[in-house]
């Protein structure tokens, strides 16, 4: 399987602004836990025009983010690793299974408690530091365990997105869900008559976020929904306006959106008692479904769809390829921490803990991972002789 110019230039931005979200978490811990952190507080509370700062980051500028991953997905499937059913069913059966078994771990630990709830927040996975990771090891990776990696992570990203608009929406309001559906039948209406320039789409876009901010349900998911309405094609000679916007947005939602929310939302003040609290059954729940949960989830629903010939192994690989990358999907970080700010919404003290328990959990996810796939390759040494 040949890795796409796509894909190349997805793990090359990805592997350096997952080193940059790592720089920017131990300067918000470091920030958060020093004299500054007070100020930090006021700073991400203060108001912009209508919404406070941490609104426009969490709200608004994922909402850019959401719209990359839009594009990404609508792009893969009409050209790229998810335009066939068989090579896109891996990463969807492993995308499942990776999303269902962390949330029944988490269930178990977590059911008839005040925490029952945040139960979406070990399904995710975040791409920029999965990728990151697998993309610094190198060739000791086939392309094509890289490209199913972040084959699932997309995915996995569509289904927290499903997840957020259904389960964590407290109330639709209805006039302006209309108006939304105004917006989108303009942005359909534009993808028909072939309109190709960006300014038609990001304006009533900007308007769908701000009807949809309204309804209720939470205004990322207009991302999403621009995204699939910009047009693309299937020539190999003329870059498409989606590719175009693609390109565009990979630098700033890298280098500028991810590293801002990383800042914004790991600020985690460090307390008495708060490692006891990774031993109770929240932190359970969050731990052992991102740990655990992701790679048996991943392991066992990618099995079943090869023992059942649906599916077959990437390129080049076998199963210890497929442990450690459901080890790595186990980074949970900027999207579990997404969730759980929408779970534990007006409890900041509930949100702390969830906080440091995601960031424990991907840390050892991580470094896992890694030691998983380095170790493998390293006693290989090459994948000549694997089955083909």
């Amino acid at each position: 399987m040949k890795i796409t110019k796509y894909f190349q230039n997805f793990f090359h931005s990805s592997q350096s602004s997952g080193i940059l979200l790592i720089i920017c978490v131990i300067i918000s811990l470091m920030t958060a836990n020093s004299s500054l952190g007070g100020p930090f507080h006021e700073l991400l509370d203060s108001k912009i025009g209508a919404y406070t700062v941490s609104v426009w980051i969490n709200d608004g500028l994922m909402a850019i983010f959401f719209l990359l991953v839009g594009l990404e997905i609508k792009r893969e499937i009409v050209e790229g690793e998810l335009s066939t059913f068989k090579s896109a069913s891996l990463p969807i059966f492993a995308a499942i299974g990776g999303m269902l078994v962390p949330a029944l771990i988490y269930v178990f630990f977590t059911s008839g408690s005040d925490y029952a709830k945040g139960w979406g927040i070990p399904m995710a996975t975040d791409i920029a530091f999965s990728l990151a990771i697998i993309s610094m090891l190198g060739r000791r990776v086939p392309d094509a365990v890289k490209i199913f990696l972040a084959a699932l992570a997309i995915v996995d990203d569509l289904g927290a997105i499903m997840v957020i608009a259904i389960f964590y929406t407290d109330q639709i309001h209805w006039n302006y869900l209309l108006l939304s559906g105004g917006v989108v039948l303009l942005l359909i209406a534009l993808n028909y008559f072939k309109v190709t320039k960006h300014i038609f789409y990001l304006v009533p876009g900007a308007f769908l976020w701000y009807f949809m901010h309204h309804t209720g349900i939470h205004a990322t998911i207009a991302g999403v929904i621009l995204a699939f309405t910009i047009p693309t094609n299937l020539s190999d000679t003329e870059i498409s306006p989606l590719e175009k916007l693609e390109q565009k947005l990979h630098l700033p939602v890298n280098f500028l959106i991810m590293p801002i929310f990383a800042l914004a939302n790991t600020n985690i003040i460090f307390k008495t008692g708060m490692v006891d609290g990774l031993f109770t059954n929240f932190g359970y729940g969050i731990i052992f479904g991102l740990v655990l949960g992701k790679v048996l989830g991943i392991s066992l629903f990618s099995f079943v769809a090869i023992k059942t010939k649906i599916s077959e192994l990437p390129y080049k690989s076998n199963w210890m390829h497929m442990i450690g990358a459901g080890l790595l999907a186990g980074i949970g970080f900027t999207m579990s921490i997404f969730i759980a700010l929408l779970s534990f919404k007006g409890h900041p003290e509930i949100q702390e803990e969830a906080k440091f328990a995601i960031l424990v959990a991907s840390a050892i996810s991580g470094f896992s991972g890694y030691l998983v796939l380095k170790y493998f390759a390293r006693k290989k040494g090459s994948f000549s002789d694997f089955k083909e």
